[in-house]
């Protein structure tokens, strides 16, 4: 689909007069030796460095019951408790790219980016989740992503895939537990090891997990995600106490077990590399200079971040954690440490906001994941917020300086990775009484994604080791447990007409920024 240059001209007019008025840049390139934020463009980034944007399975796919997919927990969850979505979707059909991919990589190549992150659907390529022999792994979903990642690289575009999106298959759900059994562990570096024998010759960019903070905090601490499990009446069962903790230990040993059978026989003859994706917020002390505040905001940290890079990097859990987690978190042993020590090529970082963190007392309830790092967030300091608030989330509040602290701390605590931007963006509530001409008009993401490219950038020029960078999403698609109410694509989809796709503002500049020789 080529881009219509309708809105370009008025667009730069307004984004310019915004970037001189807005206070945020102009405190920003006092303290910057670094750029003049008018003068950001593509070739500000290194050369090489990768631009793209990322999808899911569940959320964009669809075809849940073509070509022999078997079930995930997703659809499980979203059939049997629909109750437990916004709308009462579920991603049945998705935004339809298993139909539709050629469609979508022709408007990725008309955006000019250089690569499209997506996943896997576990259950799509083994639909009882287990490689016993042959006969259990479905052609058709093999044939499905070589026809996709062919139709990338024909069009001079890099699959950068990931093994696993929170879409576990359900049989292993049912056979035991899925990840709160250490059966997993096997099941996924044999489901890996498959991937890597049928893609590895074309795909270099591999990363086992998505955020398996995600993963654990929302389907076995809140219970807002499937499974579903927390601690409350309002849970499908589930510990908050102990679930997201055995959650967490076994996603880690899954991604080393992949991680090894890659290294042992797949990376010398395929030369890609191989990471895991890691989500964190940035924490502020709400009181800059109150220790307690200073060490809550630490703490936050370590219980999100350092979670999995302490594994990661040093083989252990934070000792902090350790401390008020108690015998609730599993041990490493000796030959689990080494081999989670040091397993990954890079990092994946996936950032959209931060909080200020208060000091909170210990809780007199159950133990839960959700207290015990004794600390508390907010959006605001003294009334005053942190940022402006995304127009479709109570989450996401513009604070892109914090992705360059993100990356620095990450630098200095973890003797700086490689990292790829895997996921950034915002979001604006679905409002089916805006015109199409209406809902195309989102110049408040572009200012987004410019104030974060500013920042990303200057991390960069501090010696941060970012490769690249995906925009969070994109097309709209089937947002978890908010269903179809929350847009973040770059591209609009129609939900009320064939799910047709039209690039918004946002991606007819990001199509520009993109431009070799781009001087916005």
């Amino acid at each position: 689909m080529a881009f219509n240059g309708y809105f370009l001209p008025l667009l730069l007019q307004g984004m310019l007069a915004l970037l001189l008025v807005t206070s945020f840049f102009t405190d920003a390139v006092a303290v910057s030796p670094i750029l003049d934020v008018g003068s950001l463009k593509r070739s500000s980034f290194p050369p090489g460095f990768v631009f793209g944007a990322g999808s899911s399975a569940y959320q964009f796919e669809g075809a849940a019951r073509e070509g022999g997919r078997g079930l995930s927990i997703w659809d499980t969850y979203a059939h049997k408790h629909p109750e437990r979505i916004k709308d009462g979707s579920n991603g049945d059909v998705a935004v339809d790219q298993y139909h539709r991919y050629k469609e979508d990589v022709k408007m990725m190549k008309d955006m000019n980016m250089d690569s499209y992150r997506f996943s896997i659907s576990w259950s799509r390529i083994l639909p009882n989740g287990k490689r016993k022999g042959d006969g259990d792994i479905n052609e058709k979903g093999v044939e499905y992503y070589n026809n996709l990642i062919n139709e990338l690289l024909a069009n001079g575009m890099q699959p950068f895939v990931t093994l696993f999106h929170w879409d576990l298959p359900q049989a292993l759900e049912d056979e035991y537990g899925g990840f709160l059994s250490s059966r997993i562990v096997q099941d996924f570096q044999d489901y890996a090891d498959l991937c890597f024998d049928r893609f590895g010759d074309r795909v270099k960019l591999w990363v086992t997990l998505n955020e398996p903070w995600l993963y654990s905090n929302g389907g076995y601490a809140q219970g807002t995600t499937a499974p579903g499990r927390c601690t409350g009446p309002s849970c499908l069962g589930g510990n908050s106490g102990t679930e997201p903790y055995i959650v967490s230990h076994n996603q880690i040993l899954a991604h080393a077990a992949a991680v090894t059978v890659y290294k042992i026989k797949y990376q010398a003859s395929q030369k890609g590399e191989i990471g895991i994706t890691l989500v964190s917020n940035w924490y502020i002390p709400l009181k800059e200079n109150d220790t307690n505040h200073i060490r809550a905001a630490r703490r936050s940290l370590d219980f999100q971040y350092g979670w999995f890079m302490e594994p990661l990097t040093k083989g252990d859990y934070p000792k902090e954690m350790r401390a008020l987690v108690g015998r609730r978190l599993p041990t490493f042993s000796t030959e689990q440490a080494a081999l989670v020590k040091g397993s990954f090529d890079f990092i994946g970082l996936n950032y959209y906001s931060s909080n200020y963190v208060f000091d909170v007392p210990p809780s007199n309830g159950l133990p839960s994941y959700l207290t015990d790092s004794l600390a508390n967030s907010s959006f605001e300091r003294n009334g005053i917020p942190l940022g402006l608030k995304a127009p479709g989330s109570v989450w996401i509040y513009f604070y892109p300086k914090g992705l360059r602290d993100l990356l620095l701390y990450t630098k200095i605590k973890y003797n700086n990775p490689v990292v790829y931007i895997n996921e950034n963006g915002m979001n604006e509530f679905n409002d089916p009484t805006l015109t199409l001409e209406e809902s195309l008009l989102d110049t408040y993401r572009i200012d987004y994604y410019y104030r974060h490219f500013f920042y990303l950038r200057w991390a960069i020029e501090d010696g941060a080791k970012v490769k690249g960078y995906f925009a969070w999403s994109f097309l709209d698609c089937y947002e978890w447990f908010n269903g179809f109410t929350s847009r973040f694509g770059l591209n609009f989809v129609d939900y009320k007409d064939g799910l047709k796709r039209y690039p918004k503002v946002s991606a007819q500049w990001y199509a520009n920024f993109l431009k070799r020789n781009s001087t916005v």
